[in-house]
């Protein structure tokens, strides 16, 4: 569901993707998720035509799609061989689109996380300031819709489109390249701090605190208001991480005996 919510929260095309963007999906959702490792070789052109049922073409046209996004690097004579994540276009949508597929990684998250912590404060005082009146409306229908949720899978998409109404509030163009690192930090965060649906209550006033900061036109007020939201959300999240990085340090202490 969050690689879906993170593709239309993005206003993806909703074209059927070519063979060879498939193929390139499917090796990137396994190089994320460790299936396929850093420094290690891929299958190489026969193999993966049987596996795909795809033609030569087709997976030459996947594999230089993903070396652009520099996850795999191509060298004659040698194969195919997935780079180390350093390499990677980690702000590239489709990457970021394919973290939500799998339980995201503790750091990642928090580097995530920090950087929400920059730049959404920001927005939220430019939204303040410059936000248009159908801008503001489409922040205040966000808030309604987490106010009147009737599950946890609908306050996540409201949740999503209250952050991505003030980011387009702010009508800052360099700001919007950003917002894709804002959605992934959101969807991945918000399965581990939102599972419980009394969170959904502990977060509303925060949000609509930051609604009425941008509807005063206070950008100062604006940009506390967001502060103290991602401050409430990085608590819940490292206690999160926490309980999720003890609960997997026992499973591998288990797993030694």
């Amino acid at each position: 569901m969050s690689e879906l919510l993170y593709y239309d929260l993005k206003d993806a095309a909703g074209v059927v993707p070519s063979l060879a963007t498939q193929v390139c999906r499917e090796l990137g959702r396994r190089i994320v998720a460790g299936h396929l490792r850093e420094g290690e070789l891929i299958d190489d052109e026969n193999r993966l035509c049987e596996r795909f049922g795809v033609s030569k073409s087709v997976i030459r046209e996947a594999v230089k799609l993903l070396v652009g996004k520099g996850m795999l690097e191509v060298r004659r004579g040698h194969g195919t061989r997935v780079r180390r994540r350093a390499s990677w276009n980690l702000l590239d949508d489709d990457v970021l689109a394919w973290h939500q597929g799998f339980e995201p990684r503790s750091d990642f998250l928090r580097q995530l996380m920090d950087v929400r912590q920059v730049i959404e404060p920001n927005a939220a005082a430019w939204a303040a300031r410059s936000a248009t009146e159908a801008q503001i409306a489409a922040v205040r229908l966000a808030q309604a819709n987490m106010e009147g949720a009737p599950s946890v899978q609908d306050f996540v998409v409201a949740d999503a489109q209250f952050h991505r109404a003030v980011l387009r509030a702010a009508n800052n163009e360099v700001l919007m390249a950003m917002e894709g690192v804002i959605f992934s930090s959101l969807l991945s965060s918000i399965r581990l701090t939102n599972a419980d649906p009394r969170d959904n209550k502990r977060s509303v006033p925060l949000h609509r605190k930051v609604l009425n900061a941008i509807e005063a036109r206070d950008a100062e007020a604006a940009s506390n208001a967001m502060k103290e939201h991602l401050e409430d959300t990085r608590a819940r999240l490292a206690g999160a991480l926490s309980a999720k990085d003890t609960k997997g340090g026992h499973r591998h202490l288990r797993d030694r005996t």
